[in-house]
């Protein structure tokens, strides 16, 4: 039956659980779900570099075996413009940071008056850790393109892929749920859930009003590019969104995103290029929610805060965006080895950011899908097409 509940409406009803049980406080309940979370957060982080190696790999070789300027110019268009979004949420977050976020808000894994020991303590070290995986999954992905097509060594990363998918898809994501439902039990028990759970609302807000102006900006400029109002490029791309929003999935929603982009009247093979590669490459929407998460998170754990802290996770994530799984959550399961590398997330800042940035993952993924549809008019007039048939 819960398996038939979406992951968002899930997310929510394991918070709301998990504060409920935190504010009762009974004792054996607390040590089982810090059990939960003992077991689950050593799987985790079993898992993510082998996520980094497997996801990494295939990426790189499916954009090497690409052709043409073309490719290369929209690899690094979506590149600029994912890191971009990340800079935007950052200095968002940054600047307002005063009305959504209390700095010191949340409560540390060692302050003393509640510490909940959990029944087993089993320690799974991972194969590897990030920063060789990442260096491994690069090394892999550049030299396998020269083998050629079909080498074993690819057809192995593919099989390898396909498992960490299944894990992911048919273990991580649906027990995630219940691994935040014990933090946020935790942070009940510490007295601090309605503090923590408002900053959950305040950022929420904010990020989806950026996503909405971001969206505007991209299609002002192409419009300005064709002489045509945004608003009118945005009405066919309305119905990609809303596809979105209820599939949580770029996958998913590119077929329907693939009409939508040739009813705003571009070239046909410039649709067919840019929107599937768009699918893959270019997720701003994700990149966005993503940083502003982790700042908001930052803050509410007193940690330093700056761009120069900031960007180097930021450029990291970004390459990381190109490889993320094509499941719910897959672009924050794909991001969590960066988290911890570059910003030293502890387990309880990793679940926190993860419940934040699923909270808001359909909205992210509408601003990725939207998005190609603005890098498909700007290849569009690249191509020197220098008016749009639009068909609305």
């Amino acid at each position: 039956m819960l398996k038939k509940i979406g992951l968002i409406p899930r997310l929510i009803i394991c918070i709301i659980l998990g504060t409920l049980l935190g504010l009762w406080g009974w004792y054996p309940i607390m040590a089982v779900l810090a059990t939960f979370n003992q077991l689950f957060g050593q799987l985790l982080n079993f898992v993510i570099p082998l996520i980094i190696l497997s996801f990494i790999v295939v990426g790189i070789a499916d954009i090497g075996k690409g052709a043409g300027k073309m490719l290369g110019g929209l690899v690094s268009y979506a590149y600029f413009l994912t890191v971009l979004a990340g800079f935007l949420g950052y200095f968002i977050i940054d600047i307002f940071q005063p009305l959504v976020v209390e700095i010191g808000s949340a409560v540390h894994v060692d302050d003393p008056i509640a510490p909940v020991e959990p029944l087993i303590n089993l320690v799974v070290a991972p194969v590897m850790p990030v920063m060789t995986a990442l260096v491994f999954a690069f090394i892999i992905g550049v030299f396998m393109v020269n083998l050629g097509e079909n080498n074993s060594i690819e057809k192995g990363a593919r099989q390898f892929q396909d498992i960490i998918k299944q894990t992911i898809a048919k273990v991580v994501i649906p027990w995630l749920p219940v691994h935040i439902a014990g933090i946020f039990a935790r942070i009940a028990f510490q007295g601090q859930a309605a503090v923590v759970l408002g900053t959950f609302v305040r950022v929420f807000i904010v990020i989806i009003l950026l996503h909405w102006a971001f969206i505007f900006v991209q299609y002002f400029i192409a419009g300005g590019l064709y002489k045509i109002s945004p608003f009118k490029l945005l009405k066919p791309m309305l119905g990609s969104y809303l596809t979105a929003l209820g599939t949580q999935s770029s996958a998913a929603t590119m077929p329907v995103n693939l009409v939508n982009v040739k009813r705003m009247g571009v070239e046909e093979r410039a649709a067919n290029f840019a929107v599937p590669l768009g699918t893959t490459i270019n997720l701003p929407g994700s990149m966005m929610s993503i940083v502003a998460c982790a700042v908001a998170v930052m803050f509410m754990f007193d940690m330093p805060v700056s761009a120069a802290i900031v960007a180097p996770f930021m450029f990291a994530a970004a390459l990381t965006m190109v490889a993320a799984p094509g499941v719910p959550g897959g672009a924050i399961m794909a991001a969590v080895g960066v988290l911890q590398l570059s910003l030293g997330f502890d387990e309880t800042q990793i679940a926190l950011m993860i419940a934040l940035y699923i909270a808001q993952d359909s909205f992210g993924t509408a601003v990725n899908v939207t998005s190609d549809g603005a890098m498909t008019l700007y290849l569009n007039r690249i191509m020197g097409n220098k008016t749009l048939d639009y068909k609305g």
